[in-house]
C-alpha cells in the first residue's frame, strides 16, 4: 500500500519513517519532505504544496492513506478537502483545527465545557489590552490569536513585556512610519491574555477518531533556546518520553479531566475531532493538570521521540483511527512502547529563531543505528551535500534506559554532527534527570 505524508519538518520524517516499517506499505509519499527523507529508499518526496494538487495526485497513485503533519494545512482545510474526494485522511477538519488555530476559540471552548484552563480574557482593542495588563501586572502571558499554539506566544515577566507584545500583536498598533509591527499581520484580530501558570509542563498527545480514543507515551519538551530554560521561545529545542511529571495520577486526571470533555464538547458542538489531539499541559506541585494550549497534530521534536519509542504498527493504528462508523476502531487498541527512555536533541540553524541561514553544509551525518537516529526537518539536498534549509534543522534522537543514559547517548552523536553556527542546548532533559 502506499502513504502520502503531508509536510517537510522533523515530525514529517518521523510519521514517514515509522510508517514506512509497516510491512503493508510499500511506499510513502512525503510532500514536500527533506534531505532525510528524500535519502531512504522507502520515502518518495513530493513537489507539491498546493492541497488540492496533493489530493489528486494521491488519487492517481492510489495513496490508501494520508496523513497531515502540520497545523498550516490542518487550518487550510487539508482533511475536508480530501474527504470530499473520497480520499481516507488522518486529522482533523478545518472546523476542529480551531482548536490550535485560534487561541480565542481554544480559550472559549474551554470555558464552555469546563475544562481546567488558565483565567484569561480576549481583547481586540489595543487600549482595554494595555488596561487589563495595568490591572493585573505581571507575570501574564499573551497570546497573538490565529497563530499555531506555542507561536506568538510570549510570557511577560514584567508589565513593560506584556504591553510591547500587545503593541507587536494586535494590528492597530503601528511603528512610529505607521507600518504594522510583530505578529500583527499574521496574529488575528485579537490577543488572548491569561494568568501565569507555575507549574512543570508536559506534553500529552492522544490519538481520536472521534468517539474514541487512545493515548501515546508522554513526554516533555524544551521551548527555549538556551540552556537554563532562557532565551527567546522557539518551536521547540528538544523532548523526551516518558515524562516524569505525569504521574499514573495525573495520567487519570487527564483523560478524565481534559481528554475526554474535549471529544466530548466537540462532537456536543458538531466537530467530532479525529487526529492527533496534543494538549499543552501545567501539572502544578499538587498534580492538578491545566491546560495551557491545544495542538491538533503531533510535537516537534515530541513526534521524533514518540515514534523511536513506539514499538505498534503506525499505518494500522492510523487505519483504525480513519475506520468507517460501523468498522472496528480505536476502542480495540492497546500500544507497545520501547520500555526505554528517548530524547532528543535540535540543532538549529544560525540566526535562529529570528533570521536562520540557509545553506551552510552539514557534515557528519551517523548512519541509523538500534539506539539513535538523526530525523531531518530544515535540511536540503544541494549539490551532492545536505545543507540547511530551515531553522531546525535535525532532532538527534537517541534510546537509553534511563533519560540520562538516552541524554548522553544523544549528544555522543550531536558531537559528530557540524555545520557552521549550529545551535543546540547541552542540558536537554535535566528536569527529568533531577528528580
Amino acid at each position: 500500500m502506499k502513504v502520502l505524508v503531508i509536510g517537510g519538518g522533523g515530525r514529517e520524517h518521523a510519521l514517514a519513517w515509522k510508517l514506512a516499517q509497516s510491512p503493508k506499505v510499500q511506499t510513502v509519499f512525503v510532500a514536500p519532505g527533506n534531505a532525510g527523507t528524500a535519502a531512504d529508499s522507502r520515502m518518495c518526496n513530493v513537489a507539491i504544496a498546493d492541497l488540492d494538487a496533493l489530493a489528486e495526485f494521491a488519487r492517481a497513485e492510489k495513496v490508501t492513506l494520508t496523513v497531515v503533519g502540520p497545523e498550516g494545512a490542518l487550518a487550510d482545510g487539508a482533511v475536508d478537502r480530501f474527504r470530499a474526494r473520497g480520499l481516507r485522511i488522518f486529522g482533523p477538519t478545518r472546523a476542529a483545527a480551531q482548536l490550535e488555530s485560534s487561541k480565542a476559540y481554544a480559550k472559549d471552548f474551554m470555558r464552555r465545557h469546563r475544562i481546567p484552563t488558565a483565567a484569561f480574557e480576549t481583547f481586540d482593542d489595543a487600549a482595554a489590552a494595555h488596561a487589563h495588563v495595568d490591572a493585573h501586572g505581571a507575570p501574564i502571558v499573551v497570546k497573538a490569536d490565529g497563530l499555531a499554539a506555542g507561536k506568538g506566544v510570549v510570557v511577560a515577566l514584567t508589565a513593560a513585556e506584556a504591553h510591547a507584545a500587545i503593541d507587536a500583536m494586535l494590528p492597530g498598533a503601528c511603528d512610529d512610519a505607521g507600518a504594522g509591527n510583530g505578529a500583527g499581520s499574521d496574529g488575528g484580530s485579537r490577543v488572548v491574555i491569561e494568568e501565569f501558570l507555575d507549574g512543570e509542563e508536559a506534553s500529552f498527545i492522544v490519538v481520536c477518531d472521534g468517539r474514541n480514543v487512545v493515548p501515546l507515551a508522554t513526554s516533555q519538551d524544551h521551548k527555549r533556546l538556551g540552556d537554563g530554560d532562557t532565551g527567546p521561545n522557539t518551536g521547540g529545542m528538544g523532548a523526551y518520553s516518558p515524562a516524569p511529571v505525569v504521574t499514573p495520577n495525573v495520567h487519570a486526571r487527564v483523560m478524565h479531566e481534559i481528554v475526554r470533555p474535549v471529544l466530548a464538547g466537540m462532537a456536543a458542538d458538531g466537530v467530532p475531532f479525529s487526529g492527533f489531539l496534543y494538549a499543552g499541559l501545567m501539572i502544578d506541585a499538587h498534580g492538578q493538570p491545566r491546560t495551557v494550549e491545544f495542538n491538533c497534530r503531533l510535537g516537534d521534536p515530541e513526534a521524533q521521540v514518540l515514534m523511536l519509542r513506539l514499538k505498534s504498527d503506525l499505518f494500522e493504528l492510523l487505519m483504525q483511527a480513519t475506520a468507517g462508523a460501523h468498522e472496528p476502531g480505536l476502542d480495540r487498541i492497546e500500544l507497545q512502547w520501547d520500555r526505554r527512555a528517548a530524547l532528543g536533541v535540535v540543532m538549529a540553524a544560525h540566526g535562529y529563531p529570528t533570521q536562520p541561514r540557509a545553506g551552510d553544509r552539514i557534515g557528519g551525518l551517523p548512519p541509523p543505528s538500534d539506539d539513535a537516529l538523526v530525523f531531518h526537518a530544515g535540511t536540503a539536498q544541494r549539490d551532492g551535500a545536505v545543507v540547511t534549509a530551515g531553522g531546525r534543522v535535525l532532532c538527534v534522537t537517541a534510546l537509553g534506559d534511563s533519560v540520562r543514559l538516552a541524554q548522553q547517548r544523544a549528544y555522543q552523536v550531536v558531537d559528530s554532527v557540524h555545520f557552521d553556527g549550529a545551535q543546540y542546548r547541552r542540558d536537554i532533559g535535566h528536569r527529568a534527570i533531577k528528580r
